[in-house]
Formats: structure tokens, sequence, C-alpha cells
């Protein structure tokens, strides 16, 4: 049971969705968008999810797509894990995403309440940055069209009122060769120690990472090592780490220094799959 109340409603359309949420942030009600509710349910439970006002996005059309539309593979930010898992359009995500979690969460948490999410993983965001993907973003200022590289940075760089809509990936990221793995320290289901996804193109491999550090990444500077084919493998995974962002997490699920070496070794997996 969450210990607040608050106003439900459910728009049809993105602009009865904005107005929702200006017309409660006038009145003081700090609004929030929703469509799966897994984490205002999770995390409200414990204090660290509050609002007044849930703005429910599940019914908006344009938020449950799943097609391709000149050359593009575009997906609703509405769309549950599990609704993408059983299409498979997209086999990089499908093998990313259809480990987060256990399937009856699955079906619940959805692609735009991963990718926004407080839940430090947030794994589905990962192919995306490395397929260059473009986000759609709905707000005040009517729909937009955005390199996710351009506005993910440790999260979706949203500005009061924007909600994610869609996320459009160019079709020859979606043929690309591609490896995904997860490192476990517990169960099966449990969270995730490192979960790193990658694919090649153009000759170049790029990485992804997430339970690394608090938050998803890629960088490019750990690709640039990673490909520098005049180094030895080990000397590339080992010029990767030294770019590694920071902080890298210390926790019950590992340690800082154990996460690195899972790291490593992940890397050999992944050079090894591409070379």
């Amino acid at each position: 049971m969450l210990s607040f109340d608050f106003d439900y409603y459910r728009p049809k359309t993105l602009q009865e969705a904005v107005g929702l949420f200006q017309n409660a942030d006038r009145n003081g009600k700090k609004p929030m968008y929703i469509s799966g509710a897994t984490e205002l349910l999770t995390l409200g439970r414990i204090n660290l999810a509050f609002t007044e006002a849930a703005i429910d996005l599940k019914d908006i059309v344009e938020g449950n797509v799943m097609q391709f539309e000149q050359g593009y593979l575009v997906l609703g930010a509405n769309l549950t894990l599990t609704k993408i898992e059983e299409a498979n359009l997209f086999p990089l995500l499908t093998n990313t995403s259809s480990n987060i979690a256990d399937h009856t969460a699955r079906g619940k948490i959805t692609l735009g309440g991963n990718i926004c999410g407080q839940i430090f993983y947030r794994e589905a965001v990962l192919p995306f940055l490395l397929a260059d993907s473009q986000v759609v973003i709905v707000g005040p200022e009517g729909v937009t069209v955005k390199p996710i590289n351009e506005i993910f940075n440790k999260q979706l760089k949203l500005k009061k009122g924007e909600f994610l809509i869609q996320v459009a990936t160019d079709d020859r990221y979606i043929h690309a060769p591609f490896i995904s793995i997860k490192r476990r320290q517990q169960w099966e289901t449990g969270y995730p120690l490192i979960t790193v996804a990658a694919l090649k193109i153009d000759g170049e491999v790029r990485t992804a990472l997430s339970g690394l550090c608090p938050f998803p990444f890629r960088s490019k500077k750990m690709e640039a090592a990673l490909n520098n084919h005049e180094l030895s493998v080990k000397a590339r995974i080992q010029s990767a780490l030294a770019e590694v962002p920071s902080p890298i997490l210390n926790d019950v699920e590992g340690s800082s220094e154990y996460r690195l070496f899972v790291l490593q070794n992940l890397l050999e997996d992944v050079l090894g799959a591409f070379d």
C-alpha cells in the first residue's frame, strides 16, 4: 500500500497529457507521468517516489506502436518488455531486456518506464545507445526528435512536463552482429552485477554497460581502446578499463574491485565474439 493519495488521469492524446501535467503543476500537485506504474508502486512504498497527480499514458496511441517506418523500427514507450520480447523485432533489445526481472514483472514494466526510471540498472537503454537511436519527446513545446546520445547522460534529460513517447532505430543497426551478457551474483532473477551489450557496425565494436556505475552508459573512449588493433587483446581491455567513468558501484551485489574483475572477463568475451 502507498502512504499517500493521488489523483489519477488517463489521457487519450499527447496534448491532453501535457495539459493535465501543466494544470496539476500549477495547482502544486507534483504531477508524474506513468504507464506501467511499477516504479511508482515499488519506490512509493519505501518513500522514494511521490506524486499527487498520476498521469497514465498507456491509452495514447503513439506510445503503443511497434512498426517499421521509412527504414526505422519505431517502438512506443508504453510497450511492455514482454511485448517487445515476443515480437523480437530488435534481437539485441530482446536479448538484453528479456533478462530484466522475471516474466511477470516484464509484463508490467514498459520500455519508457525502464529507460526513464530511477533504478540505476535501466538495461533497456543500452541497445539504443549503441544504435544511435532517435527519441521522440513530447512536452509543452510540442513534439521533438533528438538523438539519444545527445539527450541521455546518466539519465534521459527531460525538461519539466516532457515525456518519452517513442524510440526510433535505423534498420541497419537492427541486423548488426551483437552480444548481450548479464552476470549476477545471486539468483537467476536477482539484480544484475553487470550487464554488457555490444554490437559490431562498420568494422568496429560498440559497448554499453549497466550495473558497473550508478547509471547505464556508453563510453566512446572505452570503445576507442577496444578497437585499437595495434595492441594485444589484453592491452586493449586494460586501456578500456582505464576509461571507465566513476564512481564504480560498491554494494551488497559486489565490491567495486570485483565489478572491475567481472568487467574484464566480460570484455574478453565480447572481443572473442567479434574478433
